[in-house]
């Protein structure tokens, strides 16, 4: 039988899993949908690769929200991105034109990210050392499942009278994750000992202060890694429909049928990522990861036969996911509990989204004149340096406390 803890625990996995299930959906949304709605308004390559940055400036802005869960709780500030997230996302299927659709779901995204990077740290402060990263894993793998669900019923949702705009209507069902949220779940036992500790807020540090302290050196290394990782996963998967119908001659059908075939084959293996980090640690699990990665990208946008491309987007998509396990991992661990959600969101949302927001547009100017399979394969290189950077200055956690992990230089 289960302990109180055990049963609370396998509750909050499933809840944090099943809000990770809309952060894969909704970025695989934009992904397939990017065709439709450039042709819908009319939209160039360029100004499709813009209207993704601007959709991508909203993981920046979720900062300002991620930040306010070292103050407010995280608790708190979950219930108010889910809320967020469903109503925006929903509104977004009402857009008349592109302004206002990229407007609606740059708010989206400020509340999606938001939802997924406080997951993350209640997924940090809430499972045993021993099974930490297999937790977060597996919340993160959760992702994967809700972009096949996208790549499925994408296909059909195109059909109804409403076409695009019924896959964010889908969108709405997030609400009902509420009453778990508001009744069920607890605060971290972290926070609330920080808090007892603290009840002043004393040790709450202002917009800069982080970068004033001795966790500056950490924060700008961290964040640089999430910069360079997202360079390429942003538009390793985003624009590969983009490719597969205008360099590949591929019908809509023959996309969503490879992704759904690609995300399911790389289930397994990002399920399985989280338990890889715990076993042989977060080093050398990167190392496995980051490769492919970079090798899965080149595969999906430089071969030739629908077997051999859908094959390299199972490594893609498996890397892009499992890149995002072993840095949710390191930002969570490396850092104090009272600024716990302050460094992930600089890390995370303020600085390393630099590369997130970049890349779409810089791969959208580049298409124009070299074609999405070129553009999108120079990418390929960024993973490999964040590597390089992980194996030169980052400290192994595996099996640590959070409360040593934060110290370990």
């Amino acid at each position: 039988m289960p302990t109180m803890d055990e049963g609370y625990h396998r509750r909050l996995l499933i809840f944090l899993s099943v809000a990770s299930f809309f952060e894969g959906y909704d970025f695989l949304a934009l992904a397939q949908l990017l065709p439709n709605l450039r042709a819908h308004y009319g939209l160039t390559p360029e100004q499709g690769g813009l209207l993704v940055a601007v959709v991508n400036a909203g993981t920046m802005i979720a900062y300002l929200l991620v930040r306010q869960a070292d103050r407010w709780g995280r608790k708190r500030v979950l219930a108010l991105t889910i809320l967020g997230y469903a109503v925006t996302s929903f509104l977004s299927g009402f857009a008349p034109n592109a302004w206002v659709f990229g407007f609606l779901q740059m708010l989206a995204r400020v509340f999606l990210i938001g939802e997924w990077a406080v997951s993350m740290v209640i997924a940090a402060e809430e499972f045993p050392a021993e099974k930490r990263g297999s937790a977060m894993g597996i919340i993160q793998a959760a992702s994967t499942l809700g972009a096949i669900a996208c790549a499925g019923l994408v296909p059909l949702l195109l059909k109804l009278p409403t076409g695009w705009r019924s896959v964010y209507f889908v969108s709405a069902v997030p609400l009902a994750l509420l009453a778990f949220a508001r009744r069920s779940m607890r605060e971290t036992k972290r926070f609330e000992t920080q808090v007892a500790a603290d009840p002043s807020g004393s040790k709450l540090s202002g917009f800069f202060d982080i970068l004033k302290g001795p966790h500056r050196k950490r924060v700008l290394l961290v964040a640089l890694v999430w910069a360079l990782t997202y360079m390429c996963t942003q538009s390793a998967v985003t624009f590969w429909k983009e490719f597969a119908v205008g360099e590949r001659s591929m019908t809509d059908g023959d996309v969503g049928l490879a992704i759904t075939i690609a995300a399911v084959g790389s289930l397994p293996l990002v399920f399985l990522s989280g338990k890889l980090l715990d076993k042989i640690g977060r080093r050398r699990g990167s190392l496995i990861i980051f490769l492919a990665t970079s090798a899965g990208t080149v595969g999906a946008y430089n071969l030739q036969s629908k077997l051999s491309l859908t094959v390299a987007l199972v490594i893609a998509i498996f890397g892009t996911t499992a890149v995002l396990q072993v840095l949710n991992a390191f930002t969570a661990e490396l850092f104090p509990t009272e600024n716990r959600a302050d460094a992930f969101a600089w890390c995370n949302n303020l600085l390393g989204r630099i590369g997130y927001v970049l890349s779409p547009y810089l791969v959208g100017v580049i298409a124009d004149s070299a074609g999405w399979g070129k553009a999108v394969s120079l990418t390929a290189v960024f993973p490999v340096l964040a590597l390089v950077l992980i194996l030169l200055f980052f400290p192994e956690t595996k099996g640590k406390e959070l409360e040593e992990t934060a110290l370990a230089h």
